[in-house]
């Protein structure tokens, strides 16, 4: 197989079910969290050119939050976790109780960027050891990575070390359901997985695809 441009239906399956049990222990460990009750799903996951991608997001000026991890071990690669502004800043009021925060003060407030990188930390985490228990190979993520810019600009490093090889990225969609006493609240997010070259070949190899 040679990476991106020969992932089928069942390559996606694959990937969707690891995110479903991901999925699972992150809502365990958001509940904890924000102690209240967390349901995270993964309704889809897809392939996308680049240009599908930014349209996705809103188009190359749509102002989010990106946190980015790096991937070491058997499968290096990138990983974007994406939220637009309304939704990271929906997550921080959540968690810290100030209901007046807004995003451009974040760098003011060590405990927004905090409250970001633990979700980054617990959602891509969890998403990696559901694939590393799938395939029995070995995958650590880096420490995350905040910024919050236009799309373009916090994708573009890891979009010219892939574009080298492809014109595709996965993209893993996110949908975090908070069940409160009154109310029910979905904050949706986009996970970008940006392998490094044989990085995908090697995965469906160990599970015999």
């Amino acid at each position: 197989m040679n990476d991106f441009n020969q992932l089928t239906a069942l390559h996606l399956d694959i990937l969707k079910e690891a995110g479903n049990i991901g999925a699972g222990h992150s809502a365990t460990a958001l509940s904890a969290l924000l102690n209240k009750r967390i349901e995270m799903m993964i309704p889809d996951v897809s392939l996308l050119s680049f240009n599908e991608l930014t349209e996705r997001l809103g188009g190359p000026e749509m102002v989010v939050a990106s946190l980015y991890l790096r991937i070491e071990g058997d499968l290096p690669g990138s990983m974007y976790f994406i939220l637009s502004v309304e939704q990271a800043e929906r997550f921080i009021r959540n968690l810290t109780q100030d209901q007046a925060f807004k995003i451009e003060n974040i760098e003011q407030e060590e405990i927004g960027t905090s409250a970001l990188k633990e979700l980054g930390n617990i959602v891509a985490g969890s998403y990696l050891t559901a694939l590393s228990d799938f395939t029995g190979l070995s995958l650590y993520p880096s420490v995350p990575g905040l910024s919050i810019d236009m799309f373009a600009a916090v994708i573009t490093h890891g979009l010219i070390e892939l574009s080298h090889v492809s014109d595709y990225a996965i993209v893993i969609d996110t949908a975090i359901e908070e069940s409160g006493d009154e109310s029910r609240e979905v904050i949706q997010g986009h996970f970008f997985l940006l392998p490094d070259p044989g990085s995908f070949d090697k995965l469906f190899r160990s599970i015999g695809v």
